[in-house]
């Protein structure tokens, strides 16, 4: 019996594209991309257009992924050599975070003590130790609205933070307005005893404030994107 062979379909610009910003985000990262990832690293329009070229490219053998999971995408074939590419963290090397609560302009936002996360804890997300570097006493948030979407922290988005009351400048913090009583994830500057929390929303504008009317809560230490 004759033996067949299928050949796979030659990949579109697009995809070469897709399959390179993927294998270059897991080298650099050690963790795959989101769909949205690769939506603003190609400059595709819209996510759905990823999740058709992902479908495809699934279809052809190039890569494994489940597509209600995030990051779950795996490079196959040609595109998994060793030398291509570094191989994903092993369970020892991912750690746990509590998720305590979700953070928005104009909603309130508690940050618990340490002592108190295990009761306060919402749940847990997995994530890669070097996205921490070292930090033992992080949490993470859940992003509502679309504040900072143009530092890619879009709505459903989870932060990790660190706890602390000291910022940089441009640092990404949760900043408590004491005169409000509200906590906002904003870019950090301070001058002249004035602080300016900014969006990264061109539609949006910043908050300024007197310095003793702004305590930071946290600041951001990595970000876990949704699909």
């Amino acid at each position: 019996m004759a033996e067949v062979r299928t050949r796979k379909k030659k990949l579109s610009d697009r995809q070469k594209r897709i399959m390179k910003f993927i294998s270059n985000f897991i080298e650099e990262r050690h963790y795959p991309p989101t769909v949205r990832d690769i939506q603003f690293g190609c400059e595709v329009s819209s996510t759905s257009v990823v999740d058709y070229n992902l479908r495809i490219l699934q279809r052809e053998g190039h890569i494994k992924r489940t597509p209600e999971v995030s990051r779950s995408i795996e490079l196959t074939g040609k595109y998994a050599r060793k030398d291509n590419i570094i191989n994903l963290p092993s369970r020892e090397d991912i750690v746990s975070v509590p998720v305590l609560s979700s953070i928005a302009a104009g909603d309130p936002l508690h940050i618990p003590s340490s002592t108190s996360w295990k009761d306060e804890a919402m749940d847990t997300v997995d994530i890669p130790s070097s996205m921490i570097g070292g930090k033992t006493d992080v949490f993470a948030v859940k992003v509502k609205g679309e504040s900072m979407i143009d530092a890619l922290v879009g709505d459903g988005d989870l932060v990790i933070m660190e706890p602390t009351d000291q910022a940089n400048e441009g640092d990404m913090v949760a900043a408590f307005l004491t005169d409000r009583e509200e906590v906002t994830l904003k870019h950090f500057h301070m001058s002249n005893g004035m602080v300016t929390l900014r969006p990264a929303n061109s539609t949006m504008e910043p908050i300024e404030a007197p310095a003793e009317n702004v305590s930071v809560r946290g600041r951001v230490v990595g970000v876990v994107r949704t699909l």
